[in-house]
């Protein structure tokens, strides 16, 4: 059996702390690398990854024989000259540089510093994704961090751009509210909504999300615009409608399916769904086919919905997506799948009653039982 090594063993361990204390005495001699390391890890066993990454960057402050600009320019220094030659394999970075941009947010987050501080970040983004450390700007300095987050939307560096979109969510997982309208960073969004990178695009699909819990009429104005403005093709379109509205098309929306193509009273049917077995336990496969006819040509977006009751005796619902599809007129669509019935860090599957149902541009059809039973 393969034991999961928890993410904050792999992201900030010994091992990296002895790569950081080498990469920034190569840029400053005077820095006791040694010192600082054996500092930082004896720390590190008792803390959880937000905490390594703040003791970290403080282990970084009591080492460096500058403060400062001066400090900062000798972690910037201490960076290899590209993401890639740091072996950035991916987006978002190597957490082995969280705790660099950490340090700008806990040391030069002032109004003497904010530019260098800012432009910091920027290019510290690279190496690992920047957004919390901008968040606490965003809450001290809004004005002037917003403004260059105008600037960064014309960034060469896709990534710097997305850092645009992604700091200022108003729902960031992981991270800080923002006092800021649920629509301050509405004009970002219109700069980079056609963005030649798809990592900029998913977060303004995100971004639009946050607003959405909110103010979904907002999102749908700001769709339509973006749709009518022929900067977008209609793969990248549906793609971020999908993303901002995702949380309404499992709700059954009906503007949600509508700006998407999907007629929420399309004519279509659906047969009784059939189960291939209606007791089963955590881990097992719920294993279920239906079919559904349409009188006339219909796009179809179809969810599956299982629902429960839980302890408290509120209605418990887990809805995902099956198909998109086009149902052609007489001609069946077999609709089926082989669904993991597991528990995940969001969905408890439980002993008891369940039941499944099948959900059509919105539309929820006739659900079928089953039961979980007990392990």
């Amino acid at each position: 059996m393969t034991v999961k090594v928890p993410l904050k063993e792999t992201a900030l361990n010994a091992e990296r702390i002895e790569r950081i204390g080498r990469e920034v005495h190569s840029a400053c001699p005077e820095f006791d690398a040694d010192s600082f390391v054996k500092s930082v890890t004896a720390d590190l066993p008792r803390l959880e990854l937000s905490g390594r990454i703040a003791r970290t960057s403080k282990g970084l402050h009591a080492h460096l024989p500058v403060a400062g600009p001066d400090a900062l320019d000798i972690l910037l220094r201490s960076l290899p000259p590209t993401p890639e030659a740091a072996g950035v394999t991916n987006d978002f970075g190597l957490h082995i540089y969280s705790p660099h941009s950490d340090y700008v947010s806990r040391y030069l987050r002032t109004a003497e510093h904010l530019d260098q501080a800012l432009v910091a970040l920027a290019r510290m983004t690279g190496y690992f994704s920047a957004e919390l450390p901008v968040r606490h700007f965003l809450a001290d300095f809004p004005d002037e961090t917003m403004k260059a987050v105008g600037e960064w939307t014309r960034d060469e560096d896709f990534r710097v751009r997305r850092l645009a979109s992604e700091a200022t969510r108003p729902l960031l997982p992981w991270a800080p509210r923002i006092q800021l309208p649920v629509d301050a960073a509405l004009p970002v969004l219109d700069q980079l909504y056609d963005d030649a990178h798809l990592f900029v695009r998913t977060s303004v699909a995100n971004h639009l999300s946050d607003i959405a819990a909110s103010r979904p009429d907002l999102v749908l104005t700001t769709l339509q615009r973006w749709k009518q403005s022929g900067r977008l093709s209609d793969e990248h379109f549906a793609f971020i409608a999908r993303g901002a509205l995702r949380n309404r098309l499992k709700e059954g929306w009906p503007p949600a399916y509508a700006i998407l193509g999907y007629a929420h009273d399309a004519p279509i049917a659906l047969t009784p769904l059939v189960l291939e077995r209606t007791e089963l336990r955590d881990g097992d496969t719920l294993n279920f086919s239906a079919a559904l006819t349409a009188t006339t040509t219909a796009p179809v977006h179809v969810m599956i919905v299982i629902a429960t009751t839980g302890r408290n005796g509120q209605l418990r619902e887990k809805v995902s997506f099956l198909r998109r599809a086009t149902a052609e007129a007489g001609q069946e669509l077999r609709l089926a799948k082989a669904h993991p019935l597991r528990s995940t860090a969001r969905w408890k599957v439980s002993p008891g009653s369940y039941s499944l149902a099948l959900q059509v541009n919105g539309r929820r059809f006739p659900s079928v039982a089953f039961t979980v039973l007990n392990t």
